[in-house]
């Protein structure tokens, strides 16, 4: 028999982490209620997973019964969120509906959470937690060179980047983080605020690791695919951290707008090659958060994330561990395991991720130099964005992800365990071709002297 999307969402996420999550054994038909093991977890706030086979007026029903319930049960209570100055009052604060994920997370007392989990809607409830940019600080712009090079970099090529010019024309990246710079002069007018999602929070990147991510992206000077159109996506505040109920709704929200595009492109004829989206952050195992980063491939996203920063295995953390997403680990100018950059088989591929220098938040020329799996993964949603624009006609994001995987310079890289795929990313950009053609030329030339001259 079939399972679910939903069951066997949770099925693979159990399966594919080395600590599982630990969860609440329902009782009296209870739903389950999961807590990863090493996520900072927030008092009494929940992500909350429908059945997929619920109608959308079933969906509306649910949610306003649970609102009512909220209010009742919590009149003239309020929990204080310490993420935010504001006060937040108890009751849902986001609904997520996308094909593959119905929905939503809010703050609910204990009385709440049991009459949700005992509803025959719910197919699981997961404890809200806290989620990080994965970036490390450090001081030379030397990956764009490295990914259209298949062999190592040299004194003579270690800033020379080759590419088509025409890499990201008609494909949207939805960088998904703690906002973009748009008014930088690198993307020349290209970037786009998309959302905002944490509440109260301004349309602005107060932080600048988004608008690092983007410009690797995207930018003119400092990114793979100079003519994408990124679009920000706000999930995380100023201080690099956010929920990941945010998160899921940053990652809903690209793949509605997304659908919407592709609908509308499709009507009216418009010139739109397709979308990717880049997730530079982390934290526990989160199966919603993984099943709305599947969810999103499935709906035609092609969808980069970061491996994580902590030297261990990628696959107990969410989104690392997203199986239809490519999962990025961070090398070194050295073709090295970046010595954080976590590992193991839930990561795809490998991309610079040390000393990346890209644009920076607080005017249109601020440029900063940085470290982490965050800036990894960036390379790798530029590539796609680049492989996706100069696609004949429509590919799938299986496509895409098998493209990047099937170029990638095989055993490159040095300190990677047995577990780990060793691949470092590669454009394609003609290098190989050229050096084969070239040994050709040579051999041909050999022959004839040969022909001539005889052994000499």
């Amino acid at each position: 028999m079939k399972l679910s999307l939903i069951a066997s969402a949770l099925m693979v996420a159990t399966l594919a982490s080395a600590k599982p999550l630990s969860y609440q054994d329902p009782t009296n038909d209870m739903a389950p209620l999961y807590i990863s093991p090493d996520a900072e977890v927030i008092s009494n706030s929940y992500i909350v997973v429908l059945k997929d086979n619920l109608k959308s007026h079933e969906i509306k029903e649910h949610a306003s019964w649970i609102s009512a319930l909220s209010e009742k049960s919590n009149d003239n209570y309020k929990i204080t969120d310490w993420l935010n100055p504001h006060v937040a009052k108890a009751g849902i604060a986001h609904v997520y509906d996308t094909p593959n994920l119905k929905g939503y997370a809010g703050r609910f007392d204990d009385h709440v959470l049991e009459a949700i989990r005992q509803s025959d809607d719910v197919a699981f409830v997961e404890h809200d937690s806290m989620v990080y940019a994965n970036e490390l600080q450090r001081n030379a712009p030397w990956g764009l060179s490295r990914v259209s090079h298949a062999d190592p970099l040299t004194f003579k090529n270690y800033q020379k980047y080759e590419y088509n010019p025409n890499g990201g024309e008609g494909v949207k990246v939805y960088v998904i983080d703690t906002g973009v710079n748009v008014d930088h002069i690198d993307f020349d007018g290209r970037a786009v605020w998309g959302h905002t999602v944490p509440s109260g929070d301004r349309d602005e990147d107060g932080n600048g690791h988004g608008s690092h991510c983007a410009g690797t992206i995207a930018g003119k000077r400092y990114g793979i695919a100079k003519k994408a159109q990124p679009v920000a996506v706000k999930v995380l505040r100023s201080n690099g951290s956010g929920t990941m109920s945010d998160v899921v709704r940053g990652v809903d929200w690209a793949t509605t707008e997304h659908l919407k595009e592709a609908a509308s492109a499709k009507k009216n004829n418009k010139k739109y090659k397709g979308a990717v989206a880049n997730m530079s952050l982390g934290g526990g195992k989160s199966p919603s958060l993984d099943l709305a980063v599947n969810g999103a491939v499935d709906s035609g996203i092609v969808f980069a994330v970061a491996a994580g920063n902590d030297n261990r295995d990628a696959c107990d953390y969410s989104p690392a561990a997203a199986e239809l997403a490519i999962t990025v680990g961070a090398s070194t100018i050295q073709d090295e395991r970046a010595y954080f950059s976590n590992y193991g088989p839930c990561v795809d591929v490998f991309a610079p991720g040390l000393n990346i220098l890209s644009i920076w938040r607080g005017s249109r020329y601020a440029t900063n130099t940085i470290s982490g799996t965050s800036m990894a993964s960036p390379h790798v949603a530029g590539l796609a964005a680049y492989f996706l624009s100069l696609e004949e006609g429509e590919v799938t994001p299986k496509y895409i992800k098998d493209k990047i995987l099937n170029l990638a310079t095989k055993d490159a890289l040095e300190k990677i365990p047995d577990d780990t795929p060793n691949l470092l990313i590669y454009n394609d950009s003609g290098e190989k071709d050229f050096k084969r053609k070239l040994s050709d030329a040579v051999d041909s030339v050999d022959g004839i002297l040969k022909g001539f001259l005889g052994d000499i």
